[in-house]
Parts: C-alpha cells; sequence; structure tokens
C-alpha cells in the first residue's frame, strides 16, 4: 500500500502525501492563527508609519488619501490569485513549491532565491524598523538619551530584537501560533487606541479639503506639485508606503503544514489579512494627517510629515501621548519581526528540504520541539549581516540616516512581489489545465492573474527610480548617498541566481523532492 493511502491519515497528512511530504512539522495552527500571522507581518503598526515620510515627500496628504486605497485593491487582487494557489498546493514551499510544479524547476530555483531573499530582508527590515521606534520611544520620554542618539546604538537595539525573535521561535511552533493570535488583537486594539488619542488629543485638526487635495513634492523631481511629473512619477513613488505595508502575507502558505485545514484555511487567511489591513491601516493612517498640526503662521506644518510619524506625534499630542502611541506602534513591530521570523524559517526550511540552499542537510533539521530551530538562527544572522550597511551615517541636514540601510527594505519588497509574479503568471498560462483546490477564483483567473502580474511590475519600475533628484546619476545636484540602490541591489541577485543555476544548479536541483512514495495508481 502506497503511503498516501494510509487509512489513518487525516485530510490534511492526506494532502500533503499527495504531494510529496510527510506531516513532519507540528499541525497545531488553526484557520485563525494563520490569518494571524500574515496579519502580524503585514502590521499596519509597522508599516503606515515607518515609510509614511516617504509618501509624504512624494505627493503628500492625496498621496496617502488616494494612493492607498487604489493600490490596496489591487494588493488584495494579488492575494486572491495566490488564495487560489495555496488552496491547490498547501505546502511550506508556498510560493516555490508552486512555480515548481506549474513551471518546472527553473522557474521554481529562480522564484524560491527571489522569496527567500526577500523573506529575510523584510525581516531585517522590520526588526530595524522596531529597533528605531524603541529608540524613539525612549527619546520621547527621556531628552538626555535623546541627544546621545546614534545609528550604533540602534544597531544594537536591532541585533537584540532579532535574538528575541529568534529564541521565541525555537521554543515550539505551537508557541508562535499563541503569539501571532495575541498579536491580532494588540493590532486591533493598538490602532483603536492609537485613533482615539488622534482623534480627541490634538487641539486642533486639518479639513477635509486638506487631507484630500493637499499635495507636496520634496523630491526634487521638478519644482511642480501638479502636471504629469507630480501626477505619473511623484505620487506612484509614495506607492512603496502600501506596498511595503501590505507584504508578507505569503506567510499563510509558508504555515500551512501546520494548519488545520489548510486547503480552506490558509487561502481564507491571505485574503482576508490584505483586506483587514487595507481598512484598518487606511483609517490609522486618515487619523495622522488629520492631526498635522498649524505651525507658528496658523497654516498646516507641512514639513513634519517628511520627517515621519514621530514629529508630527510630537507636535499635535505633546511628549507623553506621542510616546505612549510610539511604545503601542513598538510593541507591534516587536510581534511584527516574531512573525517574519517564523515565516522565513518555514521557507527556509522546505526550500532546504529540497536541497536548494548550501548546506540544505543542516538547515532542514527538526528540533525535539518539531521546529526548524537551524533555520531561525540562520535567518537571524544573514538578516544582521545584511543590515550591517545601515551603520555607515550620512549627514542629511544634521541628522544622521542609514541611506545604505534603505537598499535592504526596497529588496524586500521587490524580492517578495517579483516572486509572487511567477507563479501567479504560470497559473494563468496552465488555464483550465489547473487543478483548482477547495478555494478558488473560477473564471476570475482569466483577468485577476494578468492584472496582479501587471501591477507588480509597474509598482516594482516605480520603486526602483531615484527617490530624490540627487540620486539621479544625470542630475547635477547628484551624490552617492542619495542613490536608490534596490535595483542595483536586485540586478546581482538575479545576476548570482543565473550565473549558479547556469554553471552548477540545473545539474543537480529537480525541483521539489518528494519525501514519501507516490500514490498508487488508479486501476
Amino acid at each position: 500500500m502506497s503511503t498516501t493511502d494510509d487509512p489513518k491519515m487525516d485530510a490534511d497528512a492526506q494532502r500533503l502525501a499527495e504531494m510529496g511530504y510527510s506531516q513532519d512539522l507540528s499541525r497545531s495552527w488553526s484557520g485563525f492563527s494563520n490569518f494571524a500571522i500574515s496579519f502580524s507581518i503585514i502590521s499596519i503598526l509597522a508599516g503606515c508609519f515607518t515609510n509614511f515620510g516617504v509618501a509624504w515627500y512624494a505627493g503628500g496628504p492625496v498621496s496617502i488619501s488616494w494612493s492607498w486605497p487604489l493600490v490596496s485593491i489591487f494588493i488584495l487582487i494579488i492575494g486572491f490569485t495566490m488564495s487560489e494557489l495555496v488552496s491547490a498546493y498547501p505546502t511550506s514551499g508556498g510560493i516555490y513549491w508552486w512555480a515548481s510544479k506549474l513551471g518546472g524547476p527553473k522557474a521554481g530555483f529562480y522564484t524560491g532565491w527571489l522569496n527567500l531573499v526577500g523573506l529575510v530582508a523584510v525581516t531585517a527590515g522590520v526588526s530595524y524598523g522596531c529597533a528605531t521606534f524603541i529608540d524613539l520611544t525612549i527619546s520621547t520620554f527621556s531628552d538626555s538619551y535623546a541627544a546621545d542618539y546614534s545609528l550604533t546604538r540602534v544597531f544594537i537595539i536591532f541585533v537584540v530584537v532579532l535574538g528575541i525573535a529568534a529564541v521565541l521561535n525555537i521554543f515550539s511552533g505551537h508557541l508562535m501560533a499563541i503569539m501571532n493570535n495575541v498579536s491580532v488583537w494588540w493590532h486591533v486594539a493598538g490602532a483603536a487606541a492609537i485613533v482615539l488619542i488622534l482623534l480627541f488629543v490634538p487641539d486642533t485638526h486639518q479639513s477635509f479639503s486638506y487631507v484630500f487635495t493637499e499635495r507636496i513634492n520634496a523630491t526634487g523631481h521638478g519644482t511642480s506639485n501638479s502636471g504629469l511629473l507630480f501626477f505619473f512619477v511623484v505620487i506612484p513613488m509614495g506607492f512603496l508606503l502600501t506596498q511595503y505595508t501590505i507584504t508578507g502575507f505569503d506567510a499563510c502558505a509558508h504555515l500551512s503544514e501546520e494548519t488545520k485545514g489548510a486547503s480552506m484555511g490558509a487561502a481564507k487567511g491571505i485574503w482576508q489579512s490584505i483586506l483587514y489591513s487595507a481598512v484598518g491601516g487606511y483609517i490609522l493612517l486618515l487619523c495622522v494627517v488629520f492631526a498635522v498640526p498649524n505651525g507658528p503662521d496658523g497654516n498646516p506644518d507641512n514639513t513634519l510629515g517628511s520627517g515621519g510619524v514621530a514629529p508630527i506625534f510630537n507636535a499635535a499630542l505633546g511628549a507623553n501621548w506621542a510616546g505612549t502611541v510610539l511604545l503601542i506602534s513598538a510593541a507591534g513591530q516587536l510581534f511584527c519581526a516574531v512573525s517574519c521570523m517564523t515565516s522565513s524559517s518555514r521557507m527556509t526550511y522546505a526550500f532546504s528540504r529540497d536541497g536548494a540552499v548550501p548546506g540544505s542537510k543542516h538547515w532542514s533539521q527538526l528540533s525535539a520541539a518539531r521546529v526548524p530551530a537551524k533555520a531561525v538562527m540562520l535567518v537571524a544572522v544573514v538578516a544582521a549581516l545584511l543590515t550591517l550597511p545601515a551603520l555607515i551615517e550620512v549627514d542629511i541636514a544634521g541628522v544622521a540616516y542609514p541611506i545604505a540601510f534603505f537598499a535592504v527594505t526596497s529588496i524586500a519588497v521587490l524580492g517578495l512581489y517579483l516572486s509572487f509574479a511567477i507563479p501567479i503568471y504560470l497559473r494563468w498560462k496552465h488555464g483550465e489545465n489547473f487543478e483548482v483546490g477547495e478555494w478558488n477564483n473560477g473564471s476570475k483567473y482569466k483577468w485577476m492573474n494578468p492584472v496582479a502580474v501587471a501591477e507588480i511590475i509597474v509598482v516594482s519600475l516605480f520603486l526602483m527610480l531615484p527617490n530624490v533628484s540627487a540620486g539621479n546619476p544625470f542630475s547635477d545636484d547628484f551624490s552617492w548617498k542619495s542613490v536608490n540602490y534596490s535595483p542595483i541591489v536586485l540586478i546581482a541577485v538575479l545576476v548570482g541566481i543565473t550565473v549558479w543555476w547556469e554553471v552548477s544548479a540545473k545539474n543537480w536541483f529537480k525541483g521539489p523532492i518528494r519525501t514519501i512514495d507516490a500514490p498508487a495508481e488508479t486501476p
């Protein structure tokens, strides 16, 4: 009898066996827990605040009030296409496994490495953002601490955050499920508390006209806040706010082998985490914009937003309330960092299980608690190494910025979304031959999948443009410290993958490796 014919198997283990794997990971996650990890990784308390300044100087209030819902709709379409895929193939390999199944080993190899690089980078980015907000929180309550600010201090906090995330992930998968459940309610209650604070504490609020029509162009790309350049170059740069915030929802796929009723639970987890985050994030962001205080001249102080949310909070709320808001956000970002570590380690485990990562036998081992502890440690170490450029201080207007680190966060978005695009396109190419799972889009895939791929390509191109005019090599005020390094990093990653594939990997990498017997053939 084939292993997959074992009558003792439940439906989840049976489906996993059909895909070639035994139930090694502990399947202790509920459908809500699966949703919770993506909701935690998206983390409106993280992305909405850490990238607020980008949208502010690249468009201003209109770049938030209009761009957020518009981009969110397209991301939700991406989510629907991925929900259909995870329902058909609920395995920890997720994105990579889908691409291998639908496009062969080469497609799987490229997808897997783009996804893995993106996941490790987003773990680094979220952890560093958390460290920054912890530092901001303490600085808000202590003037002496604020006076000694340095990027080295922030980096030390970042390493501690990574260490906490790693240790918590090593204990057990069930502990992570519990933490993600708690994280959901922290994000809901925390976001609600911040909304109430922003509504009732400030002495004044801006008008609807200001929030939905005010335009700002501080990028240096032209001097106008109108015209084609503004609407088709400047504002799209602000898309990073939405695209970076609502990412990481592929975690539902990476944790599907640990989820009960995965074909339905993981599928719902993807699109529901996107939808609820989009709505909650929009409310939160609008409240921040409404709370922008007036300057000494009685007009809205538009200079505050370019420095992120902290200057707005301090000016509008005062130190105590601002510190409270920053503390709530920092705690939410810590939950987010822990969830990112979980997702990254599961992808590392799954990719190693199929022999694609150097030292695969080591990283695919499970601990006594049935978690990939060694993969967790690998992700933590690589994330720390990737973030070393953040120690390089670049002085801009008297403030030390970790400019080189921005490449890490940019490549996180590019790596993840480009890895999504490959299986989404391949599913569309398979058409009616694709064997759908319990949750599917029906015939709507015919327009959803091309729209999803087009959105990813268009936004990726915008995210690789110079953020400010000084980063444009053809500009008179060009300086290397202002360069957007994401296209350089992306090209380096793609060249590295291509060389490795052509020189070596194509000779031994055959895609997902079955670890149990194939199903018995029907007579």
